[in-house]
């Protein structure tokens, strides 16, 4: 039962304190990801909680990480997505086509390799923590270091750290 406890009552309605800080989460994260695809946010929430809670119950991982880690560059920087299996980059920020690259919980070192014969002109480097918490690192290729030949290998810490979301980020 709504009452003055739980809820305010305007305009002919009760309005609950959680419809309340529900609005002012999502603005929150709306001003702390501008570019936010809200949309998605309760699809990779679930698929991270999925593959959490999998690991969690089997010890194995799900092969979903390199999409957990394009979903957060969708949500995040706004990068919309090429079709699956599109050759040259995974999206396109702007004018910029942008190669993902994640990092996965099990992963023993924090490096991706990069293949330099691919279009793009920023990569995002998304990790995946053990404790399943995200964060992005979003490079231009100008900024990557000169390298002879086809494969560049980049480690997260050499770069500054962007963005990060939790595993409990709560629904906008």
């Amino acid at each position: 039962m709504w009452n003055d406890d739980n809820a305010i009552y305007d305009d002919g309605e009760w309005i609950t304190w959680t419809e309340i800080n529900s609005h002012l989460d999502r603005l929150e994260f709306k001003a702390r990801f501008p570019n936010l695809e809200v949309e998605l946010v309760p699809m990779f929430q679930e698929l991270l909680t999925l593959a959490q809670d999998y690991h969690g119950l089997t010890g194995r991982h799900l092969q979903v990480y390199g999409d957990l880690g394009e979903l957060y560059g969708a949500i995040t920087y706004g990068i919309k997505l090429h079709r699956n299996y599109a050759q040259g980059s995974d999206g396109k920020l702007g004018n910029h086509l942008v190669e993902v690259k994640t990092i996965t919980p099990f992963k023993t070192n924090n490096t991706v390799s990069l293949n330099l014969e691919r279009n793009f002109s920023k990569v995002l480097i998304v990790k995946i923590d053990e404790d399943f918490e995200v964060s992005g690192k979003l490079i231009d290729r100008k900024a990557l270091p000169n390298k002879k030949g086809s494969k560049l290998r980049l480690d997260w810490d050499d770069f500054e750290e962007d963005t990060a979301i939790g595993e409990r980020v709560d629904r906008p």
